[in-house]
């Protein structure tokens, strides 16, 4: 997948550990940007009780994921899907021709995706910017994973145990521009914000060329 040419697209992944905020913060910055498109995934995981199919996720079966893979008018491994992964023994996907169809329209596209899509994105789409939200330290994520009160501590312990492969693969793999510590949600959410309007901006200079 080439970047779209126009100057005021761009693809902007953002990932973290569970219990971090990161869905809170993408979706502020969704809210916040007029002209951004956030993506929905397709998950072969059971839809919760308090989801909703086609805003959370697009829920479907292995057989239907199996035959966006296989679909012969995207890449061989990926068919219709621009990255996938497989997470806690289910899969997640991002279907691509949506995400081409609003970068061709100069959209602030996202994604909340994981270290391993974000990875696939970074290799296919060189233009990608890519921010990972950390916890103030490991005893603060472990406190709010308990706080949720979604799991038990079996499930608590795999998830804190995930979390902390997960953001060494973040830092070792060079595929994020950015690192943001969530220590204040508000403060955060500013930061990520100027972040994205500096990147946008510095891009369309770019794109203007030398004396324009």
């Amino acid at each position: 997948m080439r970047h779209a040419a126009n100057p005021s697209a761009m693809l902007l992944i953002v990932s973290g550990p569970s219990g971090v905020g990161k869905t809170t913060i993408t979706r502020a910055i969704h809210e916040s940007v007029p002209d951004s498109w956030l993506s929905v995934s397709v998950t072969t995981r059971a839809q919760g009780p308090q989801e909703t199919d086609g805003v959370h996720y697009r829920f479907i079966t292995e057989e239907q994921f199996d035959a966006l893979i296989a679909d012969p008018s995207g890449p061989p491994g990926l068919g219709k899907l621009l990255e996938h992964a497989g997470v806690y023994g289910r899969r997640y996907g991002t279907p691509r021709e949506p995400v081409e169809q609003h970068l061709a329209r100069g959209c602030l596209v996202i994604l909340e995706i994981d270290v391993q899509g974000a990875i696939q994105i970074k290799q296919r789409v060189p233009g990608a910017f890519a921010i990972f939200i950390m916890p103030p330290s490991e005893e603060e994520l472990m406190d709010r994973l308990r706080r949720r009160g979604r799991d038990g501590d079996e499930a608590i312990r795999k998830r804190f145990a995930a979390a902390q492969r997960e953001m060494q693969e973040a830092r070792s793999c060079g595929a994020y521009d950015v690192f943001l510590v969530n220590d204040d949600l508000e403060r955060t959410v500013k930061q990520a914000l100027r972040i994205v309007d500096e990147e946008r901006a510095l891009r369309r200079e770019r794109a203007s060329g030398p004396g324009t």
